[in-house]
């Protein structure tokens, strides 16, 4: 699922979001309720692909933990209505590759120290731009910081790795990553909202939206 980058978003005055972000927005690039729909349809993609295999989730923090728990509760319900049964784990990593607004040079991961129990299983990763791996904000961007990630799960010979995300920022990039199960295409925009944050603030937010320069100024560090 594309968004054109002259696409203008949806009104603020549509939705409720808390009002402490009052004048901190731009537009809701993507409502909630959307969001929900394509996460359940990856779902049943990766059901449909995995076959009966166990699946060991990898869930990027902070930013994806929010996909990662819809995107599991999908697979579960369908797993329940469905003749296989999908037996899944989920450990947790941390990356920090953002100050501000701004990307760093070096990219830090925490957490995950007992990656062991990959070697022979199908993991994914999940990324805000989610499961395996969110870089530009826990987005897939230009796929450095997946590339890092991913180096390192591979050492523990996992039987397949597979990386899921719920966006990807569009770049000119001959380079630049696409993860095997993404939810939507978005212009190079800074995203907040759904577990996304700025400086820890916006994880509150439900909608998918886009900072203003007064929320960049009001929250940075």
């Amino acid at each position: 699922f594309q968004i054109s980058d002259n696409w203008p978003g949806y009104s603020l005055d549509l939705f409720t979001y808390p009002q402490h972000y009052y004048g901190d927005l731009e537009y809701v690039l993507i409502p909630h309720g959307i969001i929900v729909d394509r996460t359940e349809r990856l779902a049943k993609d990766i059901m449909q692909d995995i076959g009966d295999n166990d699946i060991v989730v990898l869930c990027v923090l902070k930013g994806g933990y929010k996909f990662c728990a819809d995107l599991v509760e999908h697979i579960k319900n369908l797993s329940r209505n469905s003749e296989r049964f999908i037996s899944m784990k989920v450990d947790f990593v941390r990356l920090k590759s953002y100050h501000n607004d701004q990307s760093m040079q070096d990219m830090q991961i925490m957490g995950g120290d007992d990656l062991s129990k990959l070697t022979g299983k199908v993991s994914f990763l999940c990324f805000l731009l989610v499961l395996f791996f969110m870089f530009c904000k826990d987005i897939v961007g230009t796929g450095r910081t997946m590339k890092v990630l991913l180096n390192n799960i591979e050492k523990y010979k996992p039987k397949m790795i597979k990386v899921a995300s719920l966006l990807v920022k569009r770049t000119s990039r001959p380079d630049g990553y696409k993860p095997d199960y993404y939810g939507f295409e978005i212009p190079d925009l800074f995203v907040v909202g759904y577990a996304l944050d700025y400086n820890e603030h916006f994880r509150d937010l439900n909608h998918i939206c886009v900072i203003n320069d007064h929320g960049k100024a009001k929250y940075r560090v």
